[in-house]
């Protein structure tokens, strides 16, 4: 991963320097600046028309009770596209306009949510408002459907108090936790 990231650090900058002379070459610097800034204001204008409607979609995901992971990650991506249109080149703008495209910016988040699933190194459950404790769906007979992951049992005892809510404990006696 440290050589990935220093390549980065290397490969992009020298791509941008080329893309620069290339196309400062052909069209002029001046041109090619103002191809520039127009993509800083296109992208920002973009970002902040999708950034809302994806705040829309996760509100009303979180109306109907379901978790708003896709807009997570889109959102995720929209900073990212930002952050790429901020930065000033013409390769990182292209990729910054990539990630504003909502059909392209759910294929890479679906590639990379399998690309991680496959590596082992991140585990992906399922969970819902419908769910148990843990994300595991109860069997209808007291138990839990047998899925991985892990299961904590336990018991509690109270410290400081005689059981009956005592004020002396600082314990609330309106609490839902106290029986």
């Amino acid at each position: 991963m440290p050589a990935f990231i220093f390549l980065i650090f290397i490969a992009v900058p020298l791509i941008e320097i080329v893309l620069f002379i290339e196309v400062g070459g052909a069209i002029g610097v001046w041109p090619t600046v103002g191809i520039v800034l127009a993509t800083a204001l296109a992208g920002a204008t973009l970002l902040r028309v999708q950034g809302l409607a994806t705040w829309r979609r996760a509100e009303e995901a979180m109306r109907r009770g379901e978790p708003p992971v896709a807009e997570m990650l889109d959102g995720l991506f929209l900073i990212a596209a930002a952050l790429l249109m901020v930065t000033p080149g013409l390769f990182t703008d292209s990729i910054g306009f990539v990630l504003l495209i909502p059909p392209l910016r759910r294929e890479i988040g679906r590639f990379a949510a399998r690309r991680m699933a496959a590596s082992s190194r991140f585990a992906v459950y399922r969970s819902g408002m419908g769910m148990g404790p843990g994300g595991f769906e109860p069997d209808g007979k007291g138990a839990r459907a047998s899925r991985p992951g892990p299961i904590i049992e336990g018991e509690a005892e109270e410290i400081g108090g005689n059981g009956e809510g005592s004020q002396g404990s600082g314990a609330d006696p309106d609490s839902p936790w106290r029986q």
